[in-house]
């Protein structure tokens, strides 16, 4: 079992079943408040922030927030100390995220924040779009319309969040939306090369999530596709996929540049 209480899949999953388990987690994982952390190491209070088993995800979220800088160096001393415990529960969650690429441990360096390059993202950003538009010609095909009928009444405008949901409980929920269409054409290779895709931009793609306007359009862009697709109009719903996707792409790196530029005259501030 998972920390949301979901039992994990060791075995691989049938492409048809993918899209639906995914949405099963998402919809029911449960919004979690996160307490507003520092933004660097030096101003943290030594008191202890976390219970050692959330080492892991506060660490993560300080990257995901660049509250720890990209490309900054941290050291197993002195996240001990900010946390107020050992270094054993620290040095675990620093090898968690090195294997998940937030992190790169040097051996008697330390570990450095991951860095965040526009142009490669960007050339992420041209796969998946190449994908996802090869992807809905397959599903526009093989899905059936019980399925894309579920997915419209899932996106439908009206149940959208009233209120912000935890960013990355949207970016679970958004996700699920477009492997859905990649289960849905019935090649499971496919689907999961998009997954990967999408390991490589989680870092600025939750950032199209932090404005409720974006929530907002999501349900409503989501929507507009199935429907298009429900009608077996692939070039109208690739149409509408290649707008959705390039929007996303500009608001996501348009707010990473900025919050980077905010925390570069942050981190100069406190320095």
């Amino acid at each position: 079992m998972n920390r949301n209480g979901i039992k994990e899949v060791t075995q691989p999953v049938p492409a048809h079943q993918l899209g639906a388990i995914l949405y099963t987690m998402v919809h029911t994982n449960i919004d979690r408040s996160r307490n507003e952390l520092p933004r660097t190491l030096a101003n943290m209070p030594t008191a202890s922030l976390s219970k050692p088993r959330d080492i892991y995800s506060d660490l993560k979220e300080m990257i995901l927030g660049f509250q720890l800088y990209p490309g900054s160096r941290v050291t197993e001393n002195e996240l001990a100390k900010r946390f107020g415990v050992s270094r054993t529960p620290v040095r675990e969650a620093l090898q968690r995220l090195a294997a998940e690429g937030y992190v790169t441990i040097r051996p008697k360096q330390g570990c450095f924040i991951r860095d965040i390059d526009i142009d490669v993202i960007s050339r992420y950003y041209e796969i998946r779009i190449a994908l996802e538009l090869h992807a809905l010609d397959l599903a526009c095909v093989a899905m059936p319309d019980a399925r894309l009928q579920e997915l419209i009444r899932i996106w439908d405008p009206s149940t959208a969040p009233t209120s912000p949901p935890a960013v990355e409980v949207m970016v679970a929920r958004d996700q699920s939306f477009h492997i859905a269409l990649a289960a849905g054409t019935g090649n499971e290779i496919l689907a999961r090369y998009l997954e990967d895709v999408n390991d490589h931009i989680h870092i600025v793609r939750r950032l199209d999530f932090t404005d409720m306007g974006r929530v907002e359009q999501t349900y409503a862009e989501h929507h507009e596709i199935l429907r298009t697709l429900l009608r077996r109009d692939a070039e109208g719903a690739k149409t509408l996929l290649l707008r959705h996707i390039k929007k996303s792409a500009e608001v996501a790196k348009a707010i990473t540049l900025t919050q980077l530029a905010q925390q570069r005259i942050l981190a100069r501030a406190t320095s």
